[in-house]
């Protein structure tokens, strides 16, 4: 399991619980998640998840955003075919931009058959801290992405 953070706190945290847990598994990339998408080599990824980033919600730091058109891209490059994406974010805007940058992609197939797809959380996910603060313009969106053959 590899994560990255750009925060020093969140860094320490994180190594703090992967300590306290015993977890052997896991590193942790103080920095941008760009940045260690760009040494990862192709086809190399099992899952890719992206929870609760920040949304930079004022319309002139939108650019900012981790889920763009070449975030896309690379992410497409280092997943293995058939690999996942989850987005969860509880910010409306963030999730449709997410949507749109991902459904513009042919190399990603959206997995959602209902509502409740998007709208409640997966079996297997674990809350997260921004998660629990409720701080964005709506109830929490996960959006599932199944990376294509090509």
């Amino acid at each position: 399991m590899l994560g990255a953070e750009t925060f020093v706190n969140g860094v320490a945290s994180a190594l703090r619980h992967i300590e306290a847990s015993g977890l052997e598994n896991v590193r942790i990339h103080f920095g941008d998640a760009r940045d260690l998408m760009a040494i990862l080599p192709d086809k190399s990824i099992d899952r890719l998840f992206i929870l609760f980033p920040d949304p930079w919600p004022k319309s002139r730091h939108r650019r900012r955003r981790l889920v763009q058109g070449h975030f896309v891209e690379e992410a497409a490059r280092i997943l293995k075919p058939e690999a996942a994406i989850r987005f969860a974010t509880d910010w409306s805007e963030y999730a449709e931009s997410a949507l749109v940058a991902l459904l513009a992609s042919p190399s990603f197939a959206w997995t959602a058959r209902s509502a409740s797809d998007w709208r409640l959380p997966p079996v297997d996910h674990a809350p997260t801290r921004y998660e629990r603060k409720r701080l964005g313009d709506c109830g929490p969106l996960w959006l599932e992405f199944k990376r294509t053959l090509g």
